[in-house]
């Protein structure tokens, strides 16, 4: 039977590491990490992510800052916002929350913001640097998934990683991290010829496809370390009329007769989002100081 991967646990864990580096940069530097939130509208899942972020940033000693604008704010509005948080010397890490109204271009709005303070990492700058092997800012979720990966298996040079899924904000990122850790490195997707024999040959499988338990546990080589991205939300009736619950990409009951490791849904790579969010955040912070993150400690 597979191990399962807690997420949970690492998120806590890494959150307790930021708090004790955000406590040394205060101390060392006068220096507060400050976060903000940009939310447009009142989207139910975008007002509870945003809650916990919030949370979480003042949990480890940073300032938030949280920006609510109307369903019907245009465009204009929302980047003369992200214009003052780019000038603000007390916002070190800007996130407009996603997906924005109608009326809003995404694209528009992600490359107004300094790529310095871009926490997210989505902008185009961000995303070339890490094509590249340049010192960007990461997307969460992909780095988060690494640091579990570095966790469990330690060194990945070698290791034959196959990543199911092609995202900007996920797949991609995610396989130039595997590949600048040395792996070898294969990117599929839903429509990729015989698939099933791809992910057989994966000593590090990401499912990130967002197709509910779509990758079987015979599809998973014997011992892989299985990384599950997926967040879906199904039926259970079993639950009560009208109820639903989360399941991943992978067929988890299956896949952990197969895989030496796996990170469940929930509790395995969700977590790691909003904790890598706040290592973000300490990076810009130190960066646009003209710090090293890695000379602070958690003490």
């Amino acid at each position: 039977m597979a191990q399962l991967i807690d997420g949970k646990t690492f998120a806590a864990n890494l959150r307790r590491t930021i708090a004790g580096q955000v406590a040394q940069l205060n101390r060392g530097h006068g220096i507060t990490p400050g976060l903000a939130v940009v939310l447009v509208g009142n989207d139910p899942a975008s007002e509870v992510y945003v809650r916990n972020k919030g949370r979480q940033t003042i949990e480890v000693g940073m300032q938030s800052f949280e920006h609510r604008l109307p369903q019907n704010t245009d465009e204009a509005q929302v980047l003369d916002l992200v214009a003052r948080l780019n000038a603000d010397p007390n916002v070190h890490g800007i996130l407009v929350q996603l997906p924005l109204p109608d009326q809003i271009n995404s694209a528009h709005v992600l490359a107004a913001i300094d790529p310095k303070k871009d926490v997210d990492g989505f902008h185009v700058i961000n995303a070339g640097l890490l094509a590249t092997g340049g010192k960007g800012l990461v997307p969460c979720t992909p780095l988060g998934c690494m640091m579990m990966l570095h966790d469990h298996l330690g060194d990945l040079s070698g290791l034959d990683a196959v990543v199911v899924g092609r995202s900007n904000i996920v797949g991609k990122p995610l396989a130039h991290l595997l590949l600048a850790a040395n792996c070898t490195v294969t990117i599929a997707h839903s429509r990729s010829r015989d698939l099933p024999d791809i992910c057989r040959k994966a000593d590090i499988l990401v499912a990130a496809v967002g197709r509910p338990r779509m990758i079987k546990g015979d599809w998973i080589k014997p011992g892989a370390t299985v990384i599950d991205v997926g967040i879906n939300r199904i039926p259970a009736p079993e639950k009560g009329e009208g109820k639903s619950r989360l399941v991943g990409d992978v067929d988890l009951a299956s896949a952990q007769k197969h895989a030496g490791a796996i990170t469940p849904v929930p509790g395995g790579v969700g977590p790691m989002t909003i904790a890598c969010l706040l290592a973000n955040t300490l990076t810009a912070t130190c960066r646009i100081h003209g710090l090293d993150p890695s000379d602070l400690d958690a003490r």
